[in-house]
């Protein structure tokens, strides 16, 4: 049968599939719509088969918060080009979207909910069918709190960070916050917070580098907590230096705008290797 314009228009919008893409399906399934839709799926199937070992080193991150909950993801691609497309991006922001609808605390989770005619996992495998290039979600993460701020490095989509106060307060104060996690980097809020392993690693490199100077074995230790407490200072969000004033911590801001006021939690995820 006679596959028309407002069949083609009608399959692209269910789909977002390319007009030659949709016309394509409608004629290999006689007009049939599930059966076109079906066409468009395995084809993505087919892609992404195809192309799994494929690095996916691109992508869109993009974070929200909505009533006490953020999360952020990311969807990854293999090139720029294809990370930079409105309807990547759009779809990046519908299943961020339907994650904090239904605050989802992990990513098979997300992957399960509805999305169109199947599931977001199967979104994602037919964006993947229209662009021919691997795609996959990672970097899903979240946070709750009393007060969350989230940040897009220079809304480029390749940085993001949200961050939990224990308390309300002006939100240029946690815009701050998450840019300086953004910036910085850190890997705990505070000393207790860093991961045993981390921290045992850390003494053995100071320990190392004592003996490898020549001090003496009776001062090792005493010299390695030390730099640990250097270490600290760096891996650990309120000891930070301000970046906006380095004669003050992180946590020295936030009691110079509230006595009471720390971070509950934090998360950063990016794409560039750092």
């Amino acid at each position: 049968m006679a596959v028309t314009m407002a069949d083609i228009t009608k399959l692209r919008k269910m789909t977002g599939a390319g007009m030659m893409d949709c016309k394509n399906a409608l004629t290999e399934a006689n007009g049939d719509f599930d059966g076109a839709m079906k066409i468009i799926r395995e084809k993505g199937q087919a892609v992404a088969a195809k192309r799994s070992d494929r690095e996916a080193s691109e992508g869109c991150v993009l974070v929200k918060a909505e009533n006490g909950f953020g999360a952020m993801i990311a969807l990854k691609c293999e090139t720029d080009f294809v990370a930079k497309n409105e309807d990547f991006i759009k779809l990046t922001q519908d299943i961020l979207d339907a994650a904090i609808t239904n605050k989802c605390k992990t990513l098979d989770e997300v992957k399960a909910l509805p999305m169109g005619t199947g599931t977001i996992a199967d979104a994602v495998t037919d964006r993947s069918g229209i662009t021919g290039e691997k795609m996959e979600l990672d970097g899903y993460a979240t946070v709750e709190g009393t007060a969350i701020s989230v940040y897009n490095h220079q809304g480029k989509n390749f940085l993001c960070t949200m961050v939990a106060l224990n308390k309300e307060v002006d939100p240029t104060v946690g815009h701050e916050v998450a840019m300086q996690i953004a910036a910085m980097n850190p890997i705990a809020i505070d000393e207790k917070d860093v991961p045993a392993d981390v921290l045992e690693k850390e003494k053995e490199i100071a320990a190392d580098k004592a003996r490898q100077e020549g001090k003496p074995e009776n001062m090792i230790e005493k010299i390695a907590m030390g730099r640990i407490g250097k270490f600290y200072k760096e891996v650990c969000l309120l000891k930070q230096e301000y970046i906006q004033d380095a004669k003050m911590t992180v946590a020295d801001f936030l009691k110079s705008q509230d006595k009471d006021l720390t971070v509950t939690a934090f998360k950063r995820f990016t794409l560039r290797a750092e």
